[in-house]
């Protein structure tokens, strides 16, 4: 029994198991497989590398911490809707992160950023 290419249809020569004629057709065969997943997967972590640079920019002209006003934050591009986690203290202050850095909602729509300090015991 002769088993076809599921990417281009043409016959496929070789191992009984393989289901592709070649490297190229299994390539775009995945490609079209996971195509809208990634590119959401990519546009989401797009979103969150520009939080990111965002927030260090501003981490590092406050050298190390600072208060910034959401205005500010929302000029630059700043998206709030995109986190890759939250830290909740012992006092239940939770605090939103993109990576290491990150930011507490204060009053009056400010903001304390903050860089997570990698020797931190958990």
């Amino acid at each position: 029994m002769e088993k076809n290419c599921l990417e281009c249809g043409e016959p496929i020569k070789g191992r009984v198991d393989k289901k592709f004629c070649s490297d190229l057709c299994r390539n775009a065969y995945n490609n079209k497989q996971n195509s809208d997943t990634t590119n959401y997967m990519r546009s989401v972590n797009n979103i969150l590398r520009k939080n990111r640079r965002i927030l260090l920019e501003k981490v590092e002209q406050g050298n190390g911490k600072a208060n910034v006003h959401k205005d500010k934050l929302h000029e630059k591009g700043f998206n709030f809707h995109h986190i890759t986690h939250t830290y909740k203290t012992k006092k239940g202050t939770v605090y939103y992160f993109c990576y290491e850095y990150g930011y507490l909602p204060l009053d009056k729509d400010f903001y304390f950023l903050v860089k997570w300090d990698s020797d931190r015991k958990e």
